[in-house]
């Protein structure tokens, strides 16, 4: 069971010793870690070998590192959400949003010996990632949010949210993928394995991570007026009904150059683009089971 304390404004600690007893009594050998650092977790994952399960206490940014250990090997991954976002939790059925009662239902589920696969997207020489890939104005925010020192938690991306808006400009993106090639002019595009990003926000409201399939939301050039108006159904999904919104299919996409943009995945930063990604049909293991 690898922790991350500071998860959740500190949650993820608060609960660990917690959701450690209650796994001790359905598992053989429980060893719990903690990490306070992307580059910890992962040097801790690499080293523990064989697992035949990893469990993972923290948000989205814990459940990535977790997803990269156990992908496209036997090894399954649990998550029980103690983070801000828990997007990725949040599409597992079965895994409540609160940590202790998802602890509960992680136990019902080894006890039942329940298990399913889902898909998981892959960057080109780069890392695997869960949820939602995105490039555009919501990275913009991230970049702008993770540079900011004040004031911790939701408030520091809502802040980043408003000073974006006020710079908003579109930009000329490459898009290439299973129906073939084009190139427009785009605010952000989102390419989702799950629906949610940012928290529940269903900005990929149909994407299913047992189809093989990305699906992919652009939403095309727009003004500040225009975003403003579309970000109240961003919530609920209706976004997609906007004029200024498209939304398909694909297996594969890659995202050419576009004034500076940078890619995000899983909420971590990937790199500035062109990116190419690929859904990669099964290629994780849960305990539980996919929506």
């Amino acid at each position: 069971m690898v922790v991350h304390p500071a998860s959740g404004l500190g949650r993820a600690g608060r609960v660990a010793g917690t959701v450690a007893e209650r796994l001790r009594t359905v598992v053989d050998d429980l060893v719990t870690v903690e990490a306070s650092t992307v580059e910890e977790s992962h040097r801790l994952m690499k080293d523990a070998g064989h697992l035949d399960l990893l469990v993972v206490v923290g948000g989205d940014g814990s459940a990535h590192q977790g997803v990269q250990f156990c992908a496209d090997t036997n090894t399954p991954l649990a998550i029980i959400p103690a983070g801000t976002g828990n997007d990725i939790a949040r599409t597992l059925a079965g895994t409540p949003q609160d940590p202790l009662d998802a602890t509960e239902a992680l136990v019902k589920a080894i006890k039942d010996g329940t298990q399913a696969t889902i898909d998981l997207g892959r960057v080109t020489d780069g890392p695997w990632f869960a949820g939602v890939l995105c490039a555009g104005f919501d990275s913009a925010v991230n970049e702008r949010a993770n540079r900011m020192r004040w004031p911790s938690g939701p408030r520091r991306y809502d802040l980043a949210i408003l000073a974006e808006l006020a710079k908003l400009k579109s930009g000329r993106l490459t898009v290439e993928d299973d129906i073939g090639h084009s190139e427009l002019d785009a605010t952000q595009i989102a390419v989702g394995n799950i629906p949610y990003y940012g928290g529940g926000i269903p900005v990929c409201p149909a994407a299913d991570p047992a189809d093989g399939l990305f699906d992919v939301t652009l939403l095309r050039r727009a003004s500040r007026f225009d975003l403003v108006k579309l970000l109240p159904g961003l919530r609920t999904g209706n976004h997609v009904t906007s004029p200024f919104v498209t939304t398909s299919r694909t297996k594969k996409i890659r995202l050419g150059e576009a004034n500076g943009w940078v890619a995000y995945a899983d909420g971590e930063r990937v790199g500035p683009l062109p990116v190419e990604v690929t859904c990669v049909p099964n290629a994780l293991k849960v305990v539980g089971r996919a929506t």
